[in-house]
């Protein structure tokens, strides 16, 4: 089936678009290569109106939620910060200072209960990160006393990144077990930062290897391969995805040279809340509808698994960026969710991804970071 041209345009609504997004999971389908891989009329979805709040579309506080970490003055901190871009926007200085106090008032207070966490190893690391987050907070709120707004950008950036640092000072060791029967599978027990440089420009991705060990570790191995190397984008919609990862040939994925079979990799979603992934089924065909994920759909660049319609264990070299805005994409109805393998999300190169199409390629993709967290069969 031809791929989807999602229709633009000032006459839409918000209502319309979201009817949009419906009709193309429902009726329509990703073409996956030439072959035609399709995700064609499954069952209907059960569609629940939820309460819309806030979607958290940053796709590093995405990154900083997914974290297995249990420690509630840091995540208190995180939030007073990651606050600030949303009534920045507003110029809402009140709530702004306020947030800055609230931050102030957890570091000055709760520095023991922060330390807590980290273990005796990493005890010098996080005071060193704390005492950074202490200045930086200082130099934050002199900039919002004179309504700096670039700088109290800036500052509140800054101090997010220390806490991205922190709170990844806290996680003990990988969280859970992954089902023996994916023992034969690349397993990314950890994070990984991958640059993909193409023809537009450059792009870097964080793959998250504790929500998604196996589907992550998919995609690290065969970077490390210089699999995507040279591989064109087969597939780009505007507002939609952008798709690639098809290898030369007759073949759709990746066949590993050991055992000259196609790697077939399991549909991984991980429902917050709980211990370890889903596997190998939809959520859906699991009784699981519109759920809180650990990795969702609401961050423009997300990147995904691509996979058959009719085979949800289907997927293997193929991967899309998922590009809707989170007009179409609100929390409580997002019907991609629990359908695809999220592994990782676009954090630097948006304005790249944004003008891919399908006359470029990856010129190269490499590892940057986390390499040793990628377990080998």
């Amino acid at each position: 089936m031809k791929p989807i041209n999602v229709l633009k345009g000032d006459r839409f609504s918000v209502f319309s678009k979201v009817c949009l997004v419906v009709v193309l999971v429902l009726s329509f389908c990703f073409s996956f290569s030439e072959a035609a891989w399709t995700l064609n009329e499954q069952k209907p979805i059960l569609i629940s109106f939820l309460a819309q709040g806030d979607a958290v579309t940053d796709p590093d506080a995405i990154l900083r939620n997914a974290l297995p970490i249990d420690n509630k003055p840091v995540r208190q901190l995180q939030g007073a910060i990651e606050d600030i871009a949303k009534n920045l926007k507003a110029k809402r200085w009140g709530p702004i200072k306020k947030d800055v106090k609230d931050a102030s008032f957890v570091v000055k207070t709760k520095t023991d209960a922060i330390l807590a966490s980290v273990s005796e190893s990493r005890q010098s690391l996080a005071q060193d990160v704390l005492e950074r987050i202490k200045g930086e907070l200082i130099q934050l709120d002199d900039s919002v006393t004179v309504q700096d707004r670039e700088a109290v950008m800036s500052f509140s950036k800054a101090i997010l990144a220390q806490i991205t640092n922190l709170e990844e000072l806290m996680v003990q060791g990988f969280p859970y077990e992954i089902p023996s029967q994916y023992a034969n599978l690349p397993q990314l027990k950890g994070r990984a930062t991958v640059e993909v440089k193409t023809t537009k420009g450059d792009m870097t991705i964080v793959v998250d290897g504790y929500s998604a060990p196996i589907n992550g570790g998919n995609f690290v191995d065969l970077v490390q391969r210089g699999f995507y190397n040279n591989l064109p984008f087969i597939r780009s919609e505007d507002n939609f995805v952008v798709q690639t990862g098809d290898p030369l040939g007759a073949e759709d994925g990746f066949i590993d040279p050991k055992t000259k079979k196609y790697r077939s990799i399991p549909l991984e979603v991980m429902v917050r809340g709980e211990e370890k992934p889903f596997y190998g089924a939809t959520l859906e065909d699991s009784g699981i509808y519109l759920p809180e994920l650990v990795l969702p759909f609401n961050s423009f660049g997300a990147v995904a698994l691509a996979r058959p319609s009719t085979d949800p264990n289907g997927g293997s070299s193929q991967f899309f960026f998922f590009k809707f805005d989170n007009e179409l994409t609100p929390p409580g109805f997002n019907l991609m969710d629990g359908q695809y393998s999220i592994f990782g999300y676009l954090v630097k190169g948006k304005e790249v991804l944004e003008e891919i199409t399908d006359k470029d390629k990856i010129i190269s993709a490499a590892v940057v970071d986390g390499s040793q967290n990628l377990n080998q069969p």
